[in-house]
């Protein structure tokens, strides 16, 4: 049976674990990987990880995707609105199999935060708290690669379009996310965790900065209101919800909800978090 298993093992963090969890030297046998699709991880099986097929949305495929595993890393599902049950649906599967310690991966601040994306992490966190499980709550600030995945628009344009007020974020990348939670399914803890992650802070001004520095093109940010943002990315082609969306998100980051002192992601993975010019040459690479 495996030790460890992953949900969303094909998503972009999902299979960054997985590697990780291989190349810090655990066997693939003691590795499974919950999945939608077994065909979008044959790579994965060809490397003897066991593929079990599983559903966030079909709770009957759960306790068979978790029986025997004594350590579960609970990726967040993506689609908004159904969160809370689906990861309800997985924390019981987990009780009911009898695995020792659930990771999941929550947001930054997510008990205290007006963050749009924070109230069904903080629905899932209290149902991981009466569940009676022993769990590590992992709270994940921004993705780095929310602004490289950006660099062609950016060095497009000249200019990083913000709402965030000169406010910091502590992004770090997919795999320093990775890392963390690699190391805290294998961290003996003495009860429940939970851990605020972030990277080293910087604002849209020094983000713009480094892109310049990196690539060469000089490129400027440019802060306005979050009414000005929404109405400048409905200009660009999205649509008035998505557009409002990601205003309220810059919003959140102008009042520090994405900022953290912590040093928690360091002391997981034991170095420092990957700087941001490092991350900008990576994904110019």
């Amino acid at each position: 049976m495996p030790t460890y298993a992953v949900t969303g093992a094909t998503g972009r963090l999902g299979r960054l674990v997985i590697e990780q969890l291989l190349d810090s030297g655990v066997p693939a046998a003691e590795i499974a990987a919950i999945v939608r699709s077994p065909e979008k991880a044959a790579d994965l099986a060809t490397r003897g990880v066991e593929i079990r097929k599983a559903s966030y949305d079909d709770p009957s495929t759960l306790p068979g995707a978790v029986a025997g595993v004594r350590r579960l890393l609970l990726i967040s599902g993506d689609t908004p609105g159904q969160r809370v049950a689906q990861h309800t649906a997985v924390i019981d599967a987990a009780k009911l199999a009898g695995v020792e310690r659930l990771v999941y991966t929550s947001i930054l601040k997510a008990d205290t935060t007006a963050n749009p994306l924070a109230p069904e992490h903080k629905a899932t966190e209290e149902v991981l708290a009466a569940s009676g499980l022993s769990y590590t709550v992992l709270r994940n600030s921004w993705y780095t690669e929310n602004y490289t995945d950006q660099l062609p628009q950016y060095l497009g344009s000249g200019t990083i379009l913000g709402a965030t007020g000169g406010s910091k974020i502590s992004a770090a990348t997919r795999a320093d996310y990775a890392g963390a939670a690699v190391a805290a399914l294998a961290r003996e803890e003495d009860g429940n965790a939970v851990y605020e992650l972030g990277g080293s802070a910087f604002t849209f001004d020094e983000l713009a900065e480094a892109v310049t520095e990196v690539t060469g093109t000089t490129v400027v940010h440019q802060d306005m209101s979050a009414a000005e943002l929404a109405s400048a990315l409905e200009n660009v082609g999205l649509d008035a919800g998505t557009a409002g969306f990601v205003a309220a998100l810059d919003h959140s980051i102008a009042n520090g909800e994405l900022a953290t002192d912590s040093d928690d992601l360091s002391r997981l993975l034991g170095r420092p978090s990957t700087p941001l010019r490092d991350a900008i040459r990576a994904a110019r690479a």
